[in-house]
């Protein structure tokens, strides 16, 4: 988890050191806010020319490349969101495997949130749901 004003890089870094395809995002009073998925934070440090055109994105040598994720530089989490954040997706503590997996796909996030008395008590990764699912 971070929080709106957790800087972009180490929200970047969280991501790449556990592996995670996103992160929850905690507003002022510690309550889940939205989603924070990876690709989100790819959109923002990967120049918009090479998101225009993948093609312009082979001219720049892989040392190059791995800059670009410095290009976020002091940027905040609450910088990397849309103006609209998307819908939080959550379930209750005791929700099944299913109804996660229906909450994942429904709203196209790689986290859930889960619940319990108006407070977060974890969060269920598609890593995780996946491992669960063909382990059955």
């Amino acid at each position: 988890m971070v929080t709106l004003s957790t800087p972009a890089l180490e929200a970047a870094r969280l991501m790449a050191d556990q592996n995670l395809p996103g992160l929850i995002v905690l507003d002022e009073d510690g309550k889940p806010f939205t989603i924070l998925p990876g690709t989100q934070v790819l959109r923002l440090a990967v120049p918009q020319y090479c998101q225009d055109d993948p093609a312009l994105a082979r001219v720049v040598d892989e040392q190059h490349a791995d800059l670009f994720l410095r290009a976020l530089g002091d940027k905040t989490v609450r910088e990397l969101l849309p103006d609209r954040p998307r819908e939080l997706p959550v379930v209750d503590g005791d929700a099944t495997v299913l109804e996660i997996a229906a909450v994942m796909a429904r709203m196209r996030s790689p986290v859930v949130a889960v619940m319990a008395q108006d407070r977060m008590t974890g969060a269920v990764t598609l890593d995780n749901l996946l491992d669960r699912m063909l382990a059955s």
